[in-house]
C-alpha cells in the first residue's frame, strides 16, 4: 500500500526527533571518550573543549591504571556486585513466589506491608543504627544487607510469576511436586526474562554502590570504585595520584568515567539477549 504525502512527512518528522534524541544521548558520550584521550597540548591550545580530538594520547588511562588503589576498588566493587545480585535475586524470588499465589495467607497484608517501604523508610540514622548494632559496620556486606531486596522489583517478579497459566501448576501438583520442586524446575526455567531484567537492574545498582560505603564504611581498603571515583572527579590537581604526570585533570577524570563504567557496557548485551526469550522455556511438556 503506497503511502501517502500526508504519512510521508510525519515518518520524515518522526525520524529527524528521534535522530535528535539520539544525538542528545550520544553526544556526551563522544565528549567524555574524547576528552580522556586528548593530549595536553591539544587541551590546552583548544580551551580544554574537545569533541574529536586531532591527536590520540593513552597518558590518561596509564596514569589511572598504574594507581593500585584503583584495582582494589575493582575488586571490592566486583565482589558486592557478584555476592549482592545473587543474594538479592535469592531474596525477591522466594519472597515474590509466595505472594504470587493466591492461596498465600494474609496476603493483601503482606503485599500492604511491601507497598509501604516503597513510600516510607525509617531514615538514615536509624538505618545506620541497625547496621551498627549488627556488627556491619566496616565491612562489605554493610554494602549489600540494606539494599538486598528492592519492593519495586518484588512486585515485578510477582506479577510475572501470576502470569504463568496456573496449568503448569495444577500439572507438577499432580504429579507429586512440592512447592520447592514447583518453582525450581516449571517456574524459574520460565522466568529467564524477569530474571536477567531484575538482575541487570540488581547488577547496575550495586556496580554503582556510593551512599553505603561512605556512610556504613571508613576503611579505604574496602571502599568501592564509586567512592575512588568521586576523588578523582573532585580533586583539583593530580598530586594525590601521581605528582609527575603530565595529564589534563580533566583527561584523568573523564578515564576514570570510562574505566568505571565500561564493564557494565561490556556485560549488558550479554544479558539483553534474555529479555526477549519466550515464556515456554523450559516449560513441561506432555
Amino acid at each position: 500500500m503506497v503511502k501517502r504525502l500526508d504519512d510521508k512527512v510525519m515518518d520524515a518528522f518522526v525520524y529527524v526527533i528521534l535522530l535528535l534524541v539520539g544525538l542528545s544521548a550520544i553526544f556526551p558520550l563522544l565528549y567524555v571518550v574524547s576528552v580522556s584521550l586528548t593530549p595536553i597540548t591539544e587541551m590546552i591550545k583548544h580551551g580544554g573543549y574537545i569533541v574529536i580530538p586531532r591527536s590520540i594520547s593513552f597518558d590518561a588511562y596509564r596514569q589511572l591504571l598504574s594507581e593500585s588503589e584503583l584495582f582494589n576498588a575493582f575488586k571490592v566493587t566486583i565482589w558486592i556486585t557478584i555476592a549482592g545480585t545473587s543474594t538479592s535475586l535469592l531474596l525477591t524470588t522466594l519472597t515474590a513466589y509466595p505472594l504470587s499465589r493466591k492461596t498465600l495467607p494474609y496476603r493483601s497484608f503482606f503485599l500492604l506491608v511491601i507497598v509501604f517501604t516503597m513510600l516510607f523508610n525509617g531514615g538514615v540514622i536509624p538505618t545506620y543504627l541497625i547496621v551498627k548494632d549488627t556488627g556491619l559496620l566496616n565491612s562489605v556486606w554493610a554494602m549489600v544487607v540494606p539494599s538486598a531486596i528492592g519492593a519495586f522489583y518484588v512486585l515485578i517478579m510477582k506479577s510475572f510469576f501470576e502470569s504463568l497459566p496456573e496449568e503448569l501448576f495444577d500439572s507438577g501438583r499432580i504429579d507429586g511436586a512440592k512447592e520447592v520442586r514447583i518453582l525450581l524446575q516449571i517456574v524459574l526455567p520460565l522466568s529467564m526474562p524477569v530474571m536477567a531484567t531484575v538482575g541487570l537492574f540488581y547488577i547496575v545498582g550495586y556496580w554503582n554502590t556510593f551512599f553505603q560505603a561512605i556512610m556504613y564504611v571508613t576503611d579505604q581498603e574496602l571502599q568501592p570504585i564509586q567512592v575512588l571515583l568521586r576523588r578523582i572527579l573532585t580533586v583539583s590537581d593530580l598530586t594525590e595520584f601521581n605528582p609527575e604526570a603530565n595529564v589534563p585533570t580533566d583527561s584523568t577524570r573523564m578515564a576514570a568515567v570510562i574505566v568505571s563504567s565500561l564493564p557494565v557496557i561490556i556485560v549488558y548485551p550479554f544479558i539483553q539477549k534474555y529479555f526477549t526469550q519466550g515464556m515456554l522455556i523450559g516449560s513441561i511438556k506432555g
